[in-house]
């Protein structure tokens, strides 16, 4: 019987999913694209990160008096943010955005920049939407923090 001298390497499984339940509630009204509840089992490794801000990588506000432009560079932000810590936006369990303003129009156009992005396209969290008076930075109009899961063997 001979064998190989060089050894074959074995596929790289996949990384297992993390153990979160997401739950709409049937007797609830259905929320617009996120979910009543987020179960993290046990054991599980979780990000909580600081408020994403919509600034550049230079600290220049981007989308100055859009605050549609803001959601779309703090979701951006956001998203290299988790990344750095092992996660991604599809791990997000919970989010808390902050909106400048008193109208509901104004809200509900960020809200629709959070919807179609990774952040509550691909796996509804929990949510909470506000409309606040300032934020920290000069011109800020958007803030997003979230809690993510860090799958197993995710280097952070």
């Amino acid at each position: 019987m001979t064998t190989d001298a060089t050894p074959s390497t074995p596929p790289t499984p996949p990384k297992p999913t993390a153990p979160v339940h997401r739950t709409v509630v049937p007797s609830l009204f259905p929320p617009p694209g996120y979910a009543h509840a987020a179960v993290v089992e046990a054991g599980t490794r979780l990000a909580f990160m600081a408020g994403s801000v919509p600034l550049d990588a230079e600290g220049n506000l981007v989308g100055e008096d859009d605050p549609v432009l803001q959601a779309q560079q703090v979701i951006a932000n956001l998203d290299e943010a988790l990344r750095a810590v092992g996660s991604d936006l599809s791990q997000v369990v919970a989010s808390t955005v902050y909106v400048v303003g008193d109208e509901p129009g104004v809200l509900a156009r960020v809200w629709d920049v959070v919807r179609a992005s990774e952040l509550l396209s691909e796996r509804p969290h929990t949510s909470t939407l506000l409309g606040v008076t300032v934020l920290g930075y000069p011109g800020q109009l958007v803030e997003i923090t979230v809690t993510a899961v860090v799958p197993e063997g995710a280097d952070a």
